[in-house]
């Protein structure tokens, strides 16, 4: 049998702000732009640019993740594969369209690069973390991962006079 494969990889800028809907059954899905841009010279010299744009769906948690942490302007990875629908219109017109389903994304600008400014960050509620104490929430023992340390525990594992030194635009999380 012979092997197949359908993925794609881009690296571009959000053309608008994710758009997050539930199907009747509750699952997830967002919907977003993303343009990339390519430049070259001709033969004669002159300096070119062309942008493509492209559809992408991101289904359950990610669609989620996807609606809490990107905006337009963004820059992000994704890793996906092509799918193609086609439907009838209300005038009756077959219709089609190409969209990227998405399985992986990667934010790879700041919060400020992206047009974010601190007031607009989310916030812990907004991305399921809440702050919690070097001791846990309410006392409880903190589940750990081995060999990695959370936010706290590292500030809290240097000397109180480095951790009051800290500015917290350094950190990089």
């Amino acid at each position: 049998m012979a092997r197949s494969l359908n993925k794609v990889e881009l690296i571009g800028n959000l053309t608008r702000d994710p758009e997050l809907r539930y199907t009747p059954q509750g699952t997830a899905v967002c919907t977003f732009g993303l343009a990339t841009n390519r430049s070259w010279v001709t033969d004669s010299g002159e300096k070119k640019e062309e942008a493509d744009f492209h559809r992408l769906v991101a289904w359950n948690k990610l669609a989620e993740l996807c609606s809490q942490l990107l905006t337009k302007g963004r820059k992000i990875y994704i890793e996906g594969r092509l799918s193609n629908r086609s439907w009838t219109g209300q005038d009756g017109a077959q219709r089609y369209i190409t969209e990227i389903v998405i399985n992986d994304m990667i934010i790879l600008d700041s919060r400020r690069e992206g047009g974010l400014t601190r007031e607009e960050e989310p916030t812990p509620e907004l991305l399921d973390e809440s702050p919690v104490s070097p001791g846990g929430a309410e006392g409880k023992p903190r589940k750990k991962t081995k060999g990695v340390k959370t936010k706290t525990e590292e500030v809290s594992s240097k000397g109180a006079n480095e951790a009051s030194d800290i500015d917290p635009e350094d950190i990089p999380f």
